[in-house]
């Protein structure tokens, strides 16, 4: 018979990663089921210089074990780097560092396991157990099983519908491997914001130079370029306490918040909005701008002509529509959760009026029977937590606390100075 493990954890990104290294010292056995060859992190956004947007703290298991030797700070120890990590006196890793970091992690790890590419996730009633149909990567086809189910399977680039048939456009997710030809190109537009949008403005600025052909467009439908809010009672917001309020919460009330709040996980780092003026100001000095910024300009459509891809656009404080051609556009249009495509058919999965899962308070999808768990599947419910990195390792705490029915690891949950409900004598 088949091995049934204690725990199925179905994609390996940093949530699940961090997952299997929380549970190495615990008497669990875990299976780890990533489709790809190896850890990949945002391969085609691994600019040079790029950072990640929190501090290193922040890593697969410190905010849970902070004696754990899959920390951060180990694996500069364990690579001789701990101490021009330390000179450099920053908090925040390169974006490249920390992927390998989490490719140290996975390779040391051995219920990691990459080229399992699960098609179909079932509950097989006589093992009492779910079963993952996976194709190996030579084409074979293996069945594992699990006590409980773990779905980490992250979210896929999204393009929008105005965007979806068109010729040409490249996600931000693939940047890296047109870098050089959009760098070529005479006309490009990239459409979106934050931070991805950004990182990508600069970059092709600063390839294509003053001496560039054509233009550099960038146009968003908000309002400015929203800066990344950072103050420390903000972030008071990535807190188990405010989780609680948000999952307290009616769903249209979570989702008018979601919307209201993109810009404090999905804004722009001030450094990089300077960086962008400083660069366009030196511009200036040699005359024409070779680049484009526009606010409140929304993509209604866009078709393929003989001059390149038109766009049909609508700025939102006039209600006037204009044109915009371009030869290549990048859509910086963010990502979308792909947990519903594994759900259907599980055993007592919840959904919201929405048809979305319906999350409970501790992470889990079979209404609190705690077999069926999710990892940044949840901002519906749990606000912008949900992919924040800095609280992966608490979700872990509270998730594998539950699988063991007892506290393996301790679980903050008071650490706010400020209250998010109503405030009562």
């Amino acid at each position: 018979m088949s091995t049934v493990h204690d725990v199925l954890a179905v994609g390996c990104g940093p949530f699940n990663l961090g997952l299997a290294a929380l549970a190495e010292p615990l008497d669990l056995d875990v299976a780890v089921l990533e489709a790809r060859g190896e850890f990949s992190w945002h391969p085609g956004m691994m600019l040079e210089g790029a950072t990640i947007q929190v501090p290193f703290m922040a890593d697969l298991v410190t905010m849970a074990d902070p004696t754990s030797r899959w920390s951060f700070l180990n694996y500069l120890k364990h690579h001789e780097r701990l101490y021009p990590f330390y000179i450099r006196e920053s908090f925040y890793p390169l974006r490249a560092e920390y992927d390998a970091y989490c490719r140290w992690v996975a390779s040391e790890l051995e219920s990691v396991e990459f080229g399992h590419h699960v098609d179909r996730v079932t509950y097989d009633e006589g093992r009492d157990a779910f079963e993952a149909r996976c194709t190996l990567a030579d084409g074979t086809q293996v069945t594992r099983y699990g006590r409980h189910l773990v779905l980490g399977v992250g979210t896929a680039p999204h393009v929008p519908e105005s965007l979806a048939d068109l010729d040409g456009v490249i996600h931000t997710a693939d940047y890296l491997d047109h870098r050089d030809e959009l760098a070529e190109t005479e006309r490009v537009t990239i459409v979106g914001s934050g931070q991805s949008a950004a990182e990508v403005f600069h970059d092709l600025l600063v390839r294509r130079g003053e001496d560039a052909p054509g233009d550099l467009t960038w146009v968003t439908r908000s309002p400015r370029f929203f800066p990344m809010e950072y103050t420390k009672l903000t972030l008071e917001m990535t807190s188990p306490d405010y989780v609680d309020h948000f999952h307290a919460l009616p769903s249209a009330r979570r989702d008018a918040l979601g919307r209201d709040q993109r810009n404090l996980f999905k804004g722009i780092s001030g450094d990089l909005i300077d960086a962008i003026y400083d660069t366009l100001y030196e511009a200036s000095l040699h005359g024409r701008v070779p680049a484009r910024l526009g606010t409140a300009q929304e993509v209604v459509a866009a078709e393929t002509t003989a001059d390149g891809q038109l766009l049909q656009l609508r700025h939102l404080d006039t209600d006037e529509t204009s044109t915009l051609t371009s030869e290549r556009i990048v859509a910086a249009t963010g990502y979308a959760s792909r947990v519903g495509c594994l759900v259907e058919g599980l055993p007592n999965v919840q959904l919201d009026e929405r048809g979305r899962p319906a999350v409970t308070r501790d992470f889990t999808l079979d209404d609190g029977r705690g077999r069926i768990f999710v990892q940044n599947g949840e901002e519906h419910t749990h606000s912008l937590t949900a992919p924040d990195l800095g609280m992966g390792a608490h979700r872990n705490s509270v998730i594998l606390n539950r699988i063991l029915g007892r506290k393996a690891y301790r679980v903050e949950e008071r650490i706010a100075f400020q209250t998010f409900g109503p405030l009562h004598d």
